[in-house]
C-alpha cells in the first residue's frame, strides 16, 4: 500500500460513476478459513483470501506456531492472495510462540482458543493498546471452565485482557464437552470455540443468548460444514457496502464484481436496506455495514434508528460515539443511545465539509470517505488506517472518478 498524506481530501466525481469494482476477500471468512485449514488433515488452498493487516497477523501467527503457510499473488485483485496451509490434524507444531495480533479481534480470539490444543506448550498473545482494552474475559473464563482437564492447564491474563499466556496441560479438553459461552461482548468468542470444536472433541457450543438467524456465529457453523481443501473466499461484503452506497448516493451505476448469490455474510443483505428503513438492528439485520447505512440515512426520507448495537462500543473504537461525533461535525443531526444511535435526514444546505477524525478505525475512514463522493470538503485524517482490511480502498474511489488531494498541500494523490 502506498503511503497517504496525514489528511486526505476527497473531491466528488464530476459525473455519476459508471463502473465495475472488485473488492478484496472477506476478512471474517479468511481468518476462519485459515484456522480451519491449519486444523485439517490435508494441505488446503484458499483462493481470493484477503491480504491486509488483520489477515497478515493471522498468517504470521500460524507460521510462528509451526504451520507451513505459503502465500502467492491473486490474479484478479491486488489485495487478495492465494494461501496454501499444510494442516496438522488438530496439533500445534510449535511448543512455544509469542504472537502479536495488532488490533485484530478475530485473530486474538481465534488464536487464544487454537493454542489450547498445544499440549504441554506455552503461548503468549498480545496486541496493540486498543486490543489490550477490548473484551476477552468471557472467552478466558469459558476456557478456564471447560478446557482444563487437569490442574496443569493455565490461562494467565491480568484483568482478563491481553497480553495473555496460555499453558495447556497434558490433558487439555475433556472428551465430549458441551460448552456454553456468552456472545454478549463478542460473537467471536463462540466462533473461536466452534472452529476448534472437532479437534478439541467439543460435543456442542451453545450461546447463553438466543442465537440470531444471521451473523457471524451462523457463518462459522456453515463454514465448518462446507469447508474443503480447495476453498474460495467470498468478496468482503462489508467492504462492498461502500460501493453500493456510493452508487445510491451519487445516482451512479456501480457493480461489485463476484457478489455471491448465497452469501455467508450478513452484510450481503445491505442492498435491501436502501433507502434506509426506520429501524435497523446491528444484531439481526446487518453487520459492520450499519456504519455505511448511517451515512446514507442523511439522505433518506425519515430518521433511521440503529438498535442492538452496544457491541460497537468495544470494537476498533467506540463506534457509536465516534459516528455521532463525526456526523455532528459535518452539521448533521444525530443522537447517541446506550445501544445505538439515530440519524436524521439532513435539511438542504445543513451539511458542510470537515476534517473527519477516524480514531484509527478503518470503517470510520471508509464510511465518511464515501460521503465525500457526494459532499464536497470531506477530509479524512489518518487515511492509512484502511490497511486493516482494504489497503487499496482509495484507489477504488479514484476508479469512480473521485479526485484525491493532500489536504495540506493541495497536491493530487
Amino acid at each position: 500500500m502506498k503511503p497517504f498524506p496525514d489528511i486526505l481530501e476527497i473531491k466528488p466525481p464530476k459525473h455519476p460513476p459508471n463502473a465495475i469494482v472488485t473488492v478484496p476477500g472477506s476478512k471474517s471468512i479468511t481468518n476462519r478459513a485459515l484456522v480451519l485449514a491449519a486444523l485439517s488433515q490435508e494441505k488446503c488452498t484458499l483462493h481470493g483470501a484477503l491480504w491486509a493487516d488483520d489477515t497478515q497477523v493471522m498468517v504470521d501467527s500460524l507460521q510462528k506456531l509451526g504451520f507451513r503457510v505459503e502465500v502467492s499473488p491473486d490474479p484478479v485483485e491486488e489485495c487478495n492472495r492465494t494461501i496454501v496451509v499444510e494442516g496438522r490434524g488438530g496439533k500445534i507444531p510449535a511448543k512455544r510462540a509469542e504472537l502479536y495480533v495488532g488490533n485484530a479481534g478475530t485473530a486474538a480470539r481465534f488464536l487464544t482458543a487454537l493454542v489450547t490444543l498445544g499440549r504441554g506448550g506455552e503461548y503468549t498473545i498480545t496486541g496493540d493498546a486498543r486490543m489490550q482494552e477490548r473484551p476477552m474475559d468471557d472467552l478466558f473464563e469459558t476456557l478456564r471452565s471447560y478446557a482444563a482437564a487437569d490442574s496443569e492447564t493455565q490461562i494467565i491474563a491480568p484483568n482478563n485482557r491481553l497480553p495473555a499466556t496460555i499453558r495447556p496441560g497434558s490433558g487439555v479438553w475433556r472428551h465430549g464437552t458441551s460448552v456454553v459461552v456468552s456472545a454478549e461482548q463478542s460473537s467471536q468468542f463462540a466462533s473461536a470455540l466452534l472452529l476448534i470444536s472437532k479437534a478439541a472433541n467439543i460435543k456442542s457450543v451453545t450461546l447463553k443468548e438466543a442465537e440470531p438467524p444471521f451473523g457471524y456465529v451462523p457463518m462459522t457453523r456453515r463454514m465448518i460444514g462446507e469447508f474443503q481443501p480447495d476453498y474460495a473466499i467470498e468478496p468482503d461484503l462489508s467492504s462492498a457496502s461502500y460501493f453500493v452506497a456510493a452508487g445510491w448516493l451519487t445516482r451512479g451505476s456501480i457493480e461489485v464484481a463476484g457478489w455471491p448469490k448465497d452469501s455467508l455474510q450478513i452484510d450481503g443483505r445491505f442492498p435491501d436496506f436502501l433507502p434506509p428503513p426506520r429501524v435497523v438492528s446491528r444484531l439481526r439485520d446487518l453487520g459492520d455495514s450499519v456504519m455505511t447505512l448511517a451515512v446514507c440515512a442523511l439522505f433518506g426520507d425519515h430518521p433511521m434508528q440503529l438498535v442492538h448495537a452496544e457491541r460497537m462500543r468495544e470494537q476498533e473504537c467506540d463506534r457509536l460515539r465516534a459516528m455521532v461525533t463525526e456526523l455532528r461535525r459535518i452539521g448533521a443531526h444525530a443522537e447517541e443511545a446506550a445501544d445505538g444511535l439515530t440519524v436524521y435526514p439532513a435539511k438542504p444546505g445543513a451539511l458542510r465539509g470537515a476534517e473527519i477524525e477516524t480514531y484509527n478505525d478503518h470503517r470510520m475512514a471508509m464510511s465518511f470517505a464515501v460521503l465525500g463522493l457526494k459532499l464536497p470538503g470531506i477530509r479524512i485524517k489518518n487515511p492509512q488506517c484502511v490497511s486493516k482490511t482494504f489497503p487499496n480502498f482509495f484507489d477504488k474511489l479514484k476508479q469512480l472518478g473521485a479526485e484525491l488531494r493532500d489536504a495540506r498541500t493541495g497536491k493530487k494523490v
